[in-house]
């Protein structure tokens, strides 16, 4: 397979649980650079979240952000972005509260914790999630929320929901960034853990489940690496890149 992508989740993939890039897996990225090989961080964290990271890997490509609502170059040129309607973001962030879950919302100049604005109509709606660790109240809020053809749900634990608008994953960005560079997803191998991870892992040349990932995410992809405090990353380059 002529790998000539590598799409990164970052939390639970590329970051250990000090949310830190091992020597190890540094090394292996700089590796793959220098053959000419693209390195996207492919992430649901918004884009001031990801960018040290890119910046510290010296990265020169793309940035997926919010499970694909944003696309970045690492100049900080916005090249795609999708949002939510904001009454759906308020009929959300009504039944999380209702339900007595852990909020974060996602628009395009603020993360809002646990907290909601006056009017959601004032911003734009990137993502929102909710947690929780009774599941029944994840079930709930899921079989809530899939009445609504409008809205991508996905997770990236466990115990939390993330809400997308339809169609908006880090699969479809990823072959938007491959039409850039000219390549198409056979080139790419991709990296993850959950299930935010498990449509790019499908739909990739080489799909990469690391260690640690939720049961599903390793039923699909195409190899199980080690996990991310064990160097997993690192490890999969090394087989499949260099």
């Amino acid at each position: 397979m002529d790998i000539k992508l590598i799409a990164l989740d970052m939390d639970g993939t590329l970051l250990n649980y000090e949310e830190a890039i091992s020597d190890f897996n540094r090394e292996k990225i700089q590796q793959a650079l220098a053959k000419d090989v693209h390195v996207v961080l492919s992430t649901g964290r918004w884009l001031d979240s990801c960018y040290p990271y890119a910046e510290s890997l010296k990265l020169s490509s793309f940035l997926i952000t919010c499970n694909g609502g944003e696309i970045w170059t690492v100049e900080k040129e916005l090249k795609e972005r999708h949002l939510l309607d904001p009454e759906r973001v308020k009929l959300m962030w009504e039944l999380a509260r209702d339900m007595a879950l852990n909020t974060w919302m996602i628009s395009t100049d603020k993360v809002w914790y646990g907290t909601a604005p006056d009017h959601f109509s004032d911003y734009e709606w990137l993502k929102f999630g909710c947690d929780s660790h009774d599941k029944e109240k994840l079930d709930t809020i899921v079989n809530e929320l899939s009445h609504y053809d409008d809205l991508e749900l996905t997770n990236s634990l466990p115990t939390n929901i993330e809400v997308n608008p339809k169609g908006v994953n880090k699969a479809n960005a990823l072959k938007t960034v491959c039409g850039e560079l000219g390549i198409t997803m056979e080139n790419v191998m991709a990296a993850g853990d959950s299930l935010n991870d498990i449509k790019m892992i499908q739909e990739s040349g080489i799909g990469v489940a690391m260690g640690n990932a939720q049961e599903a995410v390793k039923q699909v992809a195409d190899y199980i690496t080690d996990t991310n405090n064990q160097h997993g990353v690192g490890k999969a380059i090394d087989k499949f890149v260099l």
